[in-house]
This record gives C-alpha cells, sequence and structure tokens, in this order.
C-alpha cells in the first residue's frame, strides 16, 4: 500500500496545527459555531444528535496492521471502545469530543491516516474493489491508479467548495464490485487491442433522487484519467445548482442537460486539458504502483490438511463456502471477517476486535487489512494452509459469523440512534430481522440474498441497491419503513422497486419473512432470489405482503373508535 513521503507528511502536520488553532479560537468565542463549521467539516466533523462524529479516511479500503491498532486506541482512548465502518470505505467514531478532535488528528497522522475532505463539498474518499490485487476476475489492479486519484483529488484547490459532495470509485475487474454505476464519477478498467483505459460513467448517485449513471465515453486512454476527470469536475463546477441542496448533485445536472449535451460540455473543456500537464506518465505509474507490488507468496507451501478439516468440521466448511473467496494465487484466498454478529450494529467492531484483525493480518495476511463497501473487513492474502487457525480466532472474538452474501449480512447506515439527519433508526431494524432468522440451515437454504437498510434519504446504506431495501421514513412523526424489491450492484446494476405503502418498526420481520416466504415458493432449481424476482415479477411479494393488511387496519380503527 502506499507509504507517505515528506510532502505528504508535511500537508497532514499542518492541516493537525491549523485545525488545533481552528478549535482553540472557537472555544475562545473568536470564531462562532457558524464560522467553525466549514473548518470542522472540511475535517471530517459533525455534529450529530447527541454528540460530535468523526470520519476517517481509508483510501480503497486498504489498512495496515499500525493503522489498525491506532484506530484502536483511539475507540478506547476518545470514544467508547468502538467504531463503525462504512460503505464507502471509511471509519466513524460516534462519541469523541470536539476539543480531542485534533488530538485525534494528530494520532492518525502519526500513521499515515486523516480525516480530510471525508464531509464537505468536495472530492471525498476514493473507493474501489475490496479484492483488488488478488482477485482472478481482475484485468488491472485498480489501486495504483486510485492512489493517483487521491493524490490529485487532495487538496486541489479548485474543488474545494463545489455545488455538492462529489465520489469517484474504480473497478479493474470483470465484475464490478465497487458499485461503479451509483457514483459521480465511475471508471470501469479495460483492455482494447492492447492499450489499457477506462469506460467513464457520469451522473450516477443514491440518495433523495437515485439515478444509474451513463456512459460518457467508452474509451479513455490511462493517460488521460486526470485531465479528463478535471474537465467533468470543471463543468459540473461552473454550472451545478448551487441555490438548492437538493438538486446540487452532478447527477440533476446530468438529467438537466442530457447525457449529450453534458458530454459536449466535457470534451469542450478537455481541449484545454488534453496532453497538458495532467497526462500521466508510464514513470508516474510505475512510481505509485511499487507500492502496491505483490507481496512474497509462499506457493511452495501447499494447503497442509485444509481439505480433510474442511471435510470433517461442518461450522469450518460453513465458513469457508461464505467467508472465504478465490484468490489469483493457487493455495491462498481472501478471508472476509463479518461485522455482522446476530444482534450487533452492523458495520460496528469494538477496540479489541481492531487489535485482534491486526494481529490476524500480521500473522497471516502481510500486515494489510481492507474494508469492504458492505461493511466487513477482509484478510486479502492467507494461505489455505491458515483458514482453520484464522477462522478458530475469529470466531474466538466473532468476527466469524457465516453469513457473508446471505440475508443477515445485512449493510445498515448508523440511523435515527446516532445521525441528526435520519428520519428512523436502522440498527434496531437490523438486529430484529437477524433474530428472525438466526438460523444458519435456513439462511444456507434460503441462498444468496442482500439486505440493505437505511434511515433516511441520503441512502448511506444503499437500500436503493439491496435486493430487498429498506429506507425509514418519517409519517405524522412517527417511524415507519418503505421496502423496495429487486434492486442490485455489480455490471447489471439497478434501482430497487417500491413495493406499496410503508410499514410500522414492529412489522418489518414479519414483511421480511412473508418476501421470502413467496421466493422459497416460487423458485426453480438453482434459481437465487433476483432470478426469480425478475420472472414472477413484483406483485406475488406486493399480494402477500399486504395480503389481510387493510381488513386488520379497518379491525384497529374500530377498536379505537370503541
Amino acid at each position: 500500500m502506499y507509504k507517505y513521503d515528506a510532502i505528504d507528511r508535511q500537508l497532514l502536520d499542518e492541516r493537525v496545527a491549523q485545525f488545533r488553532d481552528q478549535v482553540r479560537r472557537w472555544k475562545a468565542g473568536e470564531l462562532s459555531d457558524d464560522e467553525f463549521r466549514p473548518l470542522r467539516v472540511q475535517n471530517g466533523l459533525y455534529i450529530q444528535r447527541h454528540a460530535p462524529m468523526y470520519r476517517i479516511a481509508v483510501p480503497y479500503g486498504m489498512l495496515n496492521s499500525a493503522q489498525l491498532r491506532r484506530l484502536a486506541h483511539i475507540a478506547r482512548t476518545y470514544d467508547r471502545g468502538y467504531g463503525h465502518f462504512t460503505t464507502r470505505h471509511n471509519m466513524q467514531f460516534n462519541w469523541p469530543k470536539i476539543e480531542d478532535c485534533p488530538d485525534i488528528m494528530a494520532e492518525l497522522a502519526e500513521v499515515e491516516m486523516h480525516s480530510i475532505q471525508t464531509s464537505g463539498n468536495d472530492i471525498r474518499n476514493i473507493t474501489t474493489d475490496q479484492f483488488a490485487g488478488v482477485a482472478p476476475d481482475e484485468i488491472i489492479d485498480p489501486r495504483p491508479l486510485a492512489e493517483i486519484v487521491r493524490q490529485w483529488s487532495m487538496f486541489h484547490p479548485e474543488f474545494y467548495f463545489l455545488p455538492r459532495k462529489f465520489k469517484i470509485a474504480i473497478s479493474g475487474s470483470l465484475d464490478d464490485r465497487a458499485v461503479t454505476w451509483f457514483h459521480d464519477i465511475g471508471l470501469h478498467l479495460k483492455v482494447v487491442d492492447g492499450e489499457i483505459g477506462f469506460t467513464v460513467i457520469v451522473g450516477g448517485g443514491l440518495g433523495r433522487t437515485p439515478i444509474r449513471g451513463q456512459v460518457i465515453r467508452e474509451f479513455l486512454p490511462w493517460q488521460h484519467l486526470l485531465s479528463y476527470c478535471e474537465a467533468i469536475l470543471r463543468v459540473y463546477n461552473r454550472f451545478g445548482r448551487r441555490d438548492n441542496a437538493f438538486k446540487a448533485r452532478i447527477k440533476i445536472l446530468v438529467q438537466a442537460l442530457g447525457i449529450e449535451a453534458f458530454g459536449e460540455q466535457v470534451e469542450a473543456e478537455w481541449s484545454h486539458l488534453k496532453d497538458g500537464p495532467l497526462t500521466l506518465t508510464q514513470a508516474e505509474y510505475d512510481r505509485i504502483a511499487a507500492h502496491f507490488a505483490p507481496p512474497a507468496y509462499d506457493t511452495a507451501a501447499g494447503s497442509g490438511d485444509f481439505a480433510e478439516k474442511r471435510a470433517a468440521d461442518k461450522a469450518f466448511a460453513r465458513w469457508v463456502e461464505r467467508n472465504t473467496h478465490p484468490h489469483k494465487v493457487a493455495g491462498y484466498r481472501a478471508v472476509t471477517l463479518s461485522l455482522k454478529p446476530h444482534g450487533v450494529a452492523p458495520g460496528d467492531i469494538t477496540d479489541q476486535q481492531l487489535d485482534l484483525v491486526a494481529d490476524l493480518a500480521d500473522r497471516y495476511s502481510f500486515g494489510e487489512a481492507r474494508v469492504s463497501h458492505e461493511q466487513n473487513l477482509i484478510l486479502a492474502d492467507v494461505r489455505e494452509a491458515d483458514l482453520h487457525a484464522v477462522w478458530l480466532e475469529a470466531k474466538k472474538a466473532g468476527l466469524a459469523t457465516p453469513n457473508i452474501g446471505l440475508l443477515t449480512g445485512i449493510i445498515c447506515c448508523p440511523g435515527g440512534d446516532v445521525c441528526d439527519l435520519a428520519n428512523a433508526k436502522s440498527i434496531p431494524i437490523a438486529k430484529a430481522i437477524q433474530k428472525r432468522f438466526d438460523n444458519l440451515d435456513y439462511l444456507f437454504d434460503i441462498g444468496d440474498i442482500e439486505l440493505n437498510i437505511s434511515g433516511c434519504m441520503n441512502a448511506c446504506g444503499h437500500h436503493h441497491v439491496g435486493h430487498i431495501g429498506i429506507l425509514g421514513i418519517d409519517r405524522n412523526d412517527a417511524e415507519f419503513y418503505q421496502v423496495t424489491l429487486g434492486g442490485r450492484q455489480g455490471n447489471d446494476a439497478r434501482l430497487g422497486k417500491v413495493i406499496g405503502p410503508s410499514f410500522s418498526a414492529e412489522e418489518m420481520p414479519d414483511v421480511v419473512e412473508k418476501i421470502i416466504g413467496v421466493y422459497l415458493e416460487s423458485r426453480h432449481a438453482d434459481e437465487c432470489f433476483l432470478d426469480t424476482f425478475d420472472r414472477i415479477g413484483i406483485d406475488p411479494f406486493k399480494n402477500r405482503v399486504y395480503e389481510g393488511r387493510a381488513h386488520g387496519q379497518a379491525k384497529n380503527t374500530e377498536r379505537r373508535a370503541a
């Protein structure tokens, strides 16, 4: 992974000193709350429902063991002993004191981490595939290019006050695992006639107005990556709306102009930038790529007694099936450590667990771990001979729930328990569904299915692209939940369809159970949930979920009247 140089360290040290002085001036009354707000937001510090929230960047999801241990230290020293991983690889601490945040920032800088541009109307954390560099279907490792984009976008003076936040994702594999179709810019690496380049997608996003992005350029040679992204951002910065925050994202501009007219504006702007100083050279690419060279794999070690232990232990075999993934190097697998044990807020991790993951990374995965947008942690380079040992240690720490890709491996935002923007709580809904489906045999029979929960229209839980999506809404000052079906990420990314009127929190486990019931009754052999949904449509699910509901509501009305 990328290592900071002297310039990186100087920039961070100067920002720490600057922010420390800003906090001092705010506490002394020299800065008003309104004056302090844009300064703290640029450094990832929010004011939430009950306390500040501090967001820390994890560029393209990579962490080394020293960084994991520092996050553990921060969790127990400045917070309540835990942190939360988000759908954009970042870590959030929900209970720090504002006056402690400069100290936290200084401690992060010591291990080459920061919180800069994790909030505000700027270019946010660059994301990619959690299996980048090890996936068998990978065309090109996207991490060096993601790092190049990170360096270009960090402190970019022209794009520090955009109309709204801006998100970029890069996929380097045949299967898009980076949700690129729903980013402001999505980049698909490809090779055409021996030349490396990108398919460029623009104008995607979830939130209040979910839109699937559109291809603006079928093939962009990799050397022009920065200049073309700069042209897109310049057009957005010039024409994006600043009078209405709900209509300020680039997706609204692309829809208003149309993709062809927007593309013409970008091409005109690019004509001033193409072949200029932003053009990438092979030497610059090689300099960055050297930080992502493959580790020293032990290709002669073999798999040990892995096969025998897998055959002898059903629980281990289940974990291998769900929580380990193919690797491009024979004898290795990528391991997903589940942050979705039943009864725990999805994505949360304790300080002790962070320390353990650091130990596992050092012993079994070349000192590195990854964060996925599904809010789990990955050890990308584990020998098959070591899988049983990793499983045993992860199981003791509550990190081995074999539910990756299953119904209870829920993507979930923190929701109304902490977030000031949320209309409803998310975590209790996730826990209630996990409790209802707390049977691994049943979960494995149901098979692959993704359930995503967001507490508000900002869609931090990516509910729009869940096979089952749940959105918290405010209805007459009460918490209710809207359900969508059929959403999906990947190459065939689609938005889910709203099933009908919303439900109370108490109804949600029953609603999900009825949806699963229709699927199990209707599926053909080897059909997954999406296959069945695409074949039979939404009506059978809708009919089952709402059957008897009108009669029940009428009875409740009669009782209240009596």
